[in-house]
């Protein structure tokens, strides 16, 4: 297996700043921490990335396209509109696990709706910086295992 992708979008390098209350008080350097702890503890490669630029996540979701790497990503407020990052998680070729660190169902009704969940292999909410070490776990264990079609009706 490639490289496990572990992508963070917009507004998520200021983990443990902002709204601590709703996102914990884990930064985001103890994030990726974790992330590469547990990814050692299992035998597999993560590669851990964040930005507030879109055309970068795109960017970065091509790449795992065309390298067939499992991708970890959360993608912040592009989530609910961001029909250029859900087309580019689309064209994975390997699976994908959609992480929020709070219970997006509970919050603001504009947070309900995910345009990643449905080209997502899975999704994990609500479980906080845990969120991302379960997704690391999930695709572990997949291995090289191929991703199931992503059929959108």
């Amino acid at each position: 297996m490639t490289a496990i992708l572990v992508l963070s979008g917009v507004n998520l390098g200021r983990l443990g700043k902002r709204e601590p209350a709703v996102y914990g008080r884990t930064t985001y350097p103890e994030l990726v921490a974790q992330v590469e702890k547990t990814a050692a503890e299992l035998g597999v490669a993560v590669d851990c990335r964040q930005t507030d630029d879109e055309a970068t996540m795109i960017g970065w979701l091509h790449e795992a396209a065309d390298t067939g790497a499992a991708v970890v990503l959360n993608p912040g407020a592009w989530t609910h509109y961001s029909y250029a990052l859900r087309d580019a998680a689309a064209a994975l070729t390997g699976p994908l696990v959609e992480v929020h660190l709070s219970q997006v169902a509970a919050r603001e009704a504009f947070r309900h709706v995910s345009v990643i969940g449905p080209v997502a292999t899975g999704t994990i909410t609500g479980l906080g910086v845990d969120g991302y070490l379960l997704a690391v776990r999930a695709l572990a264990a997949r291995g090289s295992e191929p991703i199931p079609a992503n059929t959108i009706q």
